[in-house]
């Protein structure tokens, strides 16, 4: 781990875990402003079509995540693996978000989305994008005390629907998340898979 260049070094981290054969991983909290730079390049790219922020500006991606970082109910995070940004993490609760329109909420429930970075110059690297979601979901499930995990990819983004079918999601239906048109935010309706990892699930996969 590159210590004296590491990236967010100096800021505390919500979620650590050093993941056997792959490094370390450190989620912490986006900070709008000195992780704008990464968090543009990723999304502007054409494999982040279905995050939904191809083509804004960097200002309108800051304000976006300046929105994000006001909220309660919604939080966006950066897993950093020795050193380098490797993820965009975001949370939100379900009762609290457009979903809840879609499924029947449950106690201890909580969403996540998130966006894979690239692996690095090597390009893609076996057991990335699993060691990244293994992370995250140790956190979710068991750093936050949380009974399940929900996410509701793009119905057409069949890659992410099989890596997270093989990450031990179980597949739901398929929903239509409606639009959400406010002066805040501004979200186009979605045809997307329900999908949900419980932490019993998550327990027998470990």
């Amino acid at each position: 781990m590159r210590t004296e260049t590491a990236y967010a070094l100096g800021r505390e981290a919500v979620h650590e875990q050093v993941l056997d054969g792959f490094g370390t991983v450190r989620v912490v909290t986006v900070d709008p402003h000195a992780d704008l730079d990464v968090i543009h390049g990723w999304v502007a790219q054409e494999r982040a079509r279905f995050w939904g922020m191809n083509g804004l500006t960097k200002e309108q991606v800051l304000e976006t995540y300046v929105h994000l970082d006001s909220l309660d109910t919604h939080h966006a995070f950066l897993a950093v693996k020795d050193g380098e940004p490797a993820a965009l993490f975001q949370t939100y609760e379900p009762e609290a978000d457009r979903v809840s329109e879609c499924y029947d909420v449950q106690p201890g429930d909580i969403g996540m989305h998130l966006l894979i970075g690239p692996a690095g110059p090597g390009g893609d690297r076996p057991g990335w994008s699993s060691a990244l979601l293994t992370a995250f979901t140790t956190y979710l499930l068991t750093g936050l005390d949380r009974q399940r995990v929900v996410v509701e990819p793009d119905a057409r983004n069949a890659k992410a629907i099989d890596r997270l079918t093989r990450q031990g999601f179980v597949p739901a239906e398929e929903i239509v998340l409606p639009e959400i048109d406010l002066p805040e935010v501004y979200l186009p309706e979605k045809r997307a898979r329900l999908a949900f990892l419980t932490r019993k699930a998550f327990g027998e996969g470990l």
